[in-house]
C-alpha cells in the first residue's frame, strides 16, 4: 500500500490565490506522482463537492475533497499558503489546504487513515507543527505519523498537558456526583471523508469540556458501526450533524434532538450541547414515528403547502419511473415481435414453445404487464412515504391497488396516495402511552389507515375519481383536429418548461397514465410527449456545433453528450445550458418542444412504449413524419437560442466598445 502523502505531494509555498487555483496545483503533483488520471476530470470533481458546501474550516484550514474514478489510491497532497485562500470559513481565509483525493471505491484501511487525518486537525499542536515546518518530507511525516517527527510536535504539546494537570483535585466530587449528562450523535457529509470524522471529534472535544458523555456514530465512507442500542436507549440527548440522511435515525426518536448541518458540528459543538441539555431540561422531544422524510429533507418549516404538496408527488412519480421504464419497454419490444395481438397469446407458464418467437413476445409482454401493474401501486405509495416516512408505505400502496380495482387509474392512485399520507400522519398526532410506540409502526399504524383508506377509496372518493378517469380516457380518445394540435403543443410547453422537474414529471405521469389502458388519443399523447422531451438537448447539442463560439468550453463539451442525452429522451441534458442562461434557453426550448408537440399530434404519430428515444422508432407510428417532428422542433429550438445569444454578445460587444461617461471623466481628469 503506498503512503497517503509524500515530500512530492507537499508545497509549502504555495502560490495559488484562489480555491481553484490552489486544487488545480496539488491535484497537478498528484498527476505527477500517478495518483490522479485525468487532471480536469479530477478537478471537476472536486469543484462539484465544493458546490455542496464549502470546504473551509475554522482556524485557518481548507479541505477540498472528493471522491472521484480518476484517482487510483488515496491521496493527499498538502499546501501552505503565506497569503490565504478563502474556502468559505467564517472566520477568513486558509493557509493550511488539505486536498483528498479518494477512489470511487476506496478500501476501509485507507479512509480510516482519512478520518484520523481530519480528527488531527481539531489539534492545535498539529495544525501549528505544520505551520513551522521548513521542509517538506517533514510535513509529509508529520500528516502520515511518522516516528521521526514525534519530536517537533511535542513543543507545541507540552504547554495544553499541563493545564489539564490541575483537574485531577476535581475528580473525587465528580465520582460521587450524580451520572454526567449523555448525549449520542450522528455526524455525516456527503463524501464521508473529512467532514464526518472532524466533526465527531469536536463534539467529543466539547463534551470533555462541559463534562458530558458524547458517543458519536460516524456515518462515513468507511462504513459505520452503529451504537449500542442501549446507550442510545440511556441518552439523554442526542445531536445529528449531518449533511446526508441520518441512517435508521428512528432510534432516537422521542428524545431531545438537535438537527443540523454537519458543519455546525465542527463549529460550535459547545453551542450544540447546550442546546440539546435545554431541550431535555424543557422536556422538549423529537416527534415520536418521524425518521426524517427524505424529500423534506432541507426544506424550511415556512415552506408552503403548494411546495410539500410538489415534493410529495414528484417523489411518487420518481419512483414511478423505473417500473414505467422496465415494463413500457418490455411491452413495447413484444409488439414489435409478436404484432399487436401479442396481447391475446395464453399464459407463458403453460405453453411455452422455444423456438417460436411469438412465444417469447408473449414472455416479454407478460413480464412487462406484471410490472406496468405496479405502477400506481408504486405511486401511490412512495406520495404517501414522501408524507409520512415508512409508516405511509402500506396504506398507500393499499390505496393504489383498490385505484386500480375500481378502475380509477392514475387519478386515482395520485389521490390514494395523498390519503394514505394524511390519515398516517393525523393517526401519528394522536397521543400514544410509551408502551405503545414500539408497535406503532408495525402494528397499528398500518391497521388502521388501511382500514381507512380501503374505505375511502371504495365508497366515497373512488367512484368520483373512476368517472372523471373514464372521462378523460374518452376524451383523449375523441380527440382530432384543432384539439389534438392545442392538447400537444401544452404537453410540448410542460416538457420543456423546467427540464425534469414537476411540470415535466406531470406531462410524463399524465402520458404514462395513459397507456394502462391505451387507445388512440393516449398513445398519441405519449408520441407528442416523448418528441417533445428529446428537443431541448438535440437543440443545445447543434447550438454548440452550429454557433459554437457563443457558448463556453464546458458548454461545448456538454454539447457533445446532449446529442446522446437528447435521442434517448433524456431531457435533463439541457440543464447545464439552462442553469448557466436560463431567459434564453428555457423559452427556446419551450418554443421548439410546442412546435414538436403540436406537430406530432397534427400527424397522427402514436407510441406504446414510454421511453427509448430515436432506439423505439420501429415501434412508432408514422417514424417519418415523427423524426421530422422532432427535427422542426430542434431547428426552431436552435435557431432562437442562436439568436437571443447573439444579441447578447452584440449588446455586450457595443457596451464595451462605447466608454462609460464615468470612464470619459475619469481619462480627462487624469
Amino acid at each position: 500500500m503506498s503512503e497517503l502523502i509524500t515530500a512530492e505531494l507537499v508545497d509549502l509555498d504555495l502560490s495559488a490565490e484562489t480555491k481553484d487555483a490552489a486544487a488545480r496545483a496539488l491535484a497537478e503533483r498528484m498527476v505527477t506522482s500517478g495518483r490522479v488520471t485525468d487532471l480536469e476530470g479530477f478537478l471537476a470533481d472536486v469543484a462539484a463537492r465544493e458546490a455542496q458546501m464549502p470546504t473551509g474550516l475554522d482556524g485557518g484550514i481548507g479541505i477540498p475533497h472528493c471522491r472521484s474514478v480518476h484517482v487510483t489510491e488515496p491521496t493527499l497532497a498538502f499546501g501552505r499558503s503565506a497569503s490565504g485562500i478563502d474556502f468559505g470559513a467564517p472566520d477568513g481565509p486558509a493557509d493550511l489546504i488539505f486536498l483528498i483525493a479518494a477512489p470511487a471505491g476506496g478500501d476501509a484501511d485507507h479512509l480510516s487513515i482519512l478520518s484520523t487525518l481530519a480528527r488531527h486537525l481539531m489539534d492545535e499542536s498539529f495544525t501549528g507543527a505544520l505551520r513551522s515546518a521548513t521542509e517538506g518530507e517533514a510535513a509529509a511525516a508529520l500528516i502520515r505519523g511518522d516516528e521521526p517527527v514525534a519530536e517537533p510536535v511535542a513543543e507545541p504539546v507540552a504547554e495544553p498537558v499541563a493545564e489539564p494537570a490541575a483537574e485531577p483535585a476535581a475528580e473525587p466530587a465528580a465520582e460521587s456526583a450524580p451520572a454526567p449528562f449523555r448525549i449520542v450523535a450522528i455526524t455525516s457529509c456527503p463524501t464521508g471523508i473529512a467532514h464526518t470524522y472532524m466533526a465527531a471529534e469536536s463534539l467529543e472535544k466539547a463534551g470533555q469540556a462541559a463534562g458530558v458523555e458524547v458517543f458519536v456514530e460516524t456515518q462515513g465512507s468507511a462504513g459505520f458501526k452503529r451504537l449500542d442500542p442501549q446507550l442510545v436507549a440511556d441518552a439523554d440527548g442526542v445531536i445529528l450533524a449531518h449533511d446526508v440522511e441520518v441512517r435508521d435515525k428512528e432510534r432516537f426518536a422521542g428524545k431531545p434532538t438537535v438537527d443540523v448541518g454537519v458543519k455546525a458540528g465542527i463549529n460550535r459543538p459547545a453551542e450544540l450541547i447546550a442546546e440539546v441539555r435545554e431541550k431535555a431540561e424543557r422536556g422538549e422531544v423529537s416527534a415520536p414515528a418521524r425518521s426524517g422524510v427524505p424529500m423534506d429533507r432541507g426544506a424550511d418549516a415556512t415552506d408552503r403547502f403548494a411546495t410539500r404538496l410538489r415534493k410529495w408527488l414528484m417523489t411518487g412519480v420518481s419512483y414511478m419511473v423505473p417500473f414505467v421504464a422496465a415494463g413500457g419497454l418490455l411491452i413495447a419490444l413484444a409488439f414489435a415481435i409478436g404484432g399487436y395481438t401479442i396481447n391475446k397469446a395464453p399464459s407463458v407458464a403453460e405453453h411455452f414453445i422455444w423456438t417460436e418467437s411469438t412465444s417469447w413476445a408473449a414472455l416479454l409482454f407478460q413480464i412487462g404487464s406484471v410490472a406496468f401493474g405496479f405502477l400506481v401501486p408504486v405511486l401511490a405509495g412512495f406520495i404517501a412515504y414522501g408524507m409520512a416516512d415508512r409508516p405511509g408505505l402500506v396504506p398507500g400502496f393499499v390505496g393504489g391497488a383498490l385505484a386500480l380495482t375500481i378502475n380509477a387509474g392514475f387519478l386515482g392512485g395520485l389521490i390514494a396516495g395523498l390519503i394514505a399520507g394524511a390519515v398516517v400522519l393525523a393517526i401519528q398526532r394522536v397521543g400514544i402511552p410509551p408502551v405503545l410506540r414500539g408497535i406503532m409502526p408495525v402494528v397499528v399504524i398500518p391497521l388502521i389507515s388501511s382500514v381507512i383508506v380501503g374505505f375511502l377509496m371504495f365508497l366515497v372518493v373512488g367512484k368520483p375519481i373512476a368517472a372523471l378517469q373514464k372521462g378523460l380516457t374518452d376524451w383523449l380518445s375523441g380527440l382530432s383536429g384543432a384539439n389534438a394540435i392545442i392538447l400537444g403543443a401544452l404537453l410540448g410547453l410542460m416538457m420543456c418548461f423546467d427540464l425534469g422537474g414537476p411540470l415535466n414529471k406531470v406531462a410524463y405521469a399524465f402520458a404514462v397514465g395513459g397507456l394502462a389502458n391505451p387507445n388512440e388519443g393516449s398513445l398519441k399523447v405519449m408520441a407528442a410527449v416523448m418528441a417533445a422531451g428529446m428537443v431541448p438537448p438535440l437543440a443545445m447539442a447543434l447550438a454548440t456545433t452550429v454557433r459554437g463560439r457563443l457558448f463556453t468550453k464546458a458548454e461545448r463539451e456538454n454539447g457533445k453528450a446532449a446529442w446522446v442525452l437528447g435521442a434517448s429522451f433524456i431531457t435533463e441534458g439541457a440543464i447545464p445550458f439552462a442553469a448557466a442562461d436560463p431567459l434564453r434557453v428555457i423559452p427556446s426550448a419551450m418554443a421548439g418542444g410546442a412546435v414538436t408537440g403540436a406537430l406530432s399530434m397534427a400527424f397522427g404519430c402514436t407510441l406504446r412504449a414510454p421511453h427509448g428515444g430515436i432506439f423505439v422508432v420501429p415501434l412508432i407510428g408514422q417514424p417519418l413524419l415523427y423524426l421530422l417532428a422532432i427535427a422542426a422542433g430542434t431547428v426552431v429550438s436552435t435557431a432562437l437560442v442562436i439568436l437571443l445569444k447573439g444579441l447578447r454578445k452584440a449588446s455586450a460587444t457595443g457596451s464595451a466598445d462605447t466608454p462609460a461617461p464615468e470612464d470619459a471623466e475619469v481619462t480627462v481628469a487624469a
